[in-house]
């Protein structure tokens, strides 16, 4: 008879009464999870915007690049892109570079709690996150990292949501100085269109 390589599985029931047990701390974490994710979407709902004034283009022809670019990695880049040919070096383009590195940071965090599956101790308490991304270092693979849920990384993921608020106030606050940094306003016909 063949041994499985896979886990055993957990047991479902223990779990289960575990979780029911130390519900308040799960409701808080989920919640905080939550959190993070809603502020991470209202921000990259905003590259809309972004995309729409770099390319000239109007609100529906930028949602339709938006929502074209199936990854939030390819909007920044195209965002940079279109940068660098139509917005000059200066103040304005730094702070276009920042709004990005800012927003790519949180993107990192937001997609290794998205994309791990969680580790339940005994107590029903989440433990750890076992991230299911495949990572190459060198001429190493490694597959799935794992780290602990203490008071540490719970504060990482406040930090984020609270940066996330932030960039959200400092996008839209950027948004009429790039227009006008750009010239004309964008996204309305031209009278030759």
């Amino acid at each position: 008879m063949n041994r499985s390589s896979l886990p055993p599985p957990p047991d479902f029931a223990a779990l289960e009464m575990a979780a029911q047990a130390g519900s308040d701390e799960r409701q808080r974490f989920l919640a905080l999870i939550g959190d993070l994710n809603f502020a991470w979407a209202n921000n990259e709902s905003l590259l809309i915007y972004l995309l729409m004034l770099l390319a000239g283009v109007d609100e529906r022809k930028a949602a339709i690049i938006h929502a074209t670019l199936n990854t939030t990695r390819a909007r920044l880049d195209l965002i940079q892109r279109l940068a660098k040919i139509g917005l000059p070096d200066g103040a304005e383009r730094a702070e276009l570079d920042g709004i990005v590195d800012a927003f790519s940071a949180a993107t990192r965090l937001r997609n290794d709690l998205m994309h791990a599956t969680f580790v339940i101790g005994s107590g029903g308490a989440f433990t750890h996150t076992h991230s299911m991304k495949l990572q190459e270092a060198g001429n190493r693979l490694r597959f799935g990292t794992r780290r602990l849920l203490d008071e540490a990384r719970l504060t990482e993921i406040r930090k984020a949501v609270q940066d996330l608020k932030a960039l959200n106030r400092r996008i839209w606050g950027f948004l009429p100085v790039l227009e006008e940094a750009l010239g004309e306003p964008r996204g309305q016909a031209s009278p030759s269109d």
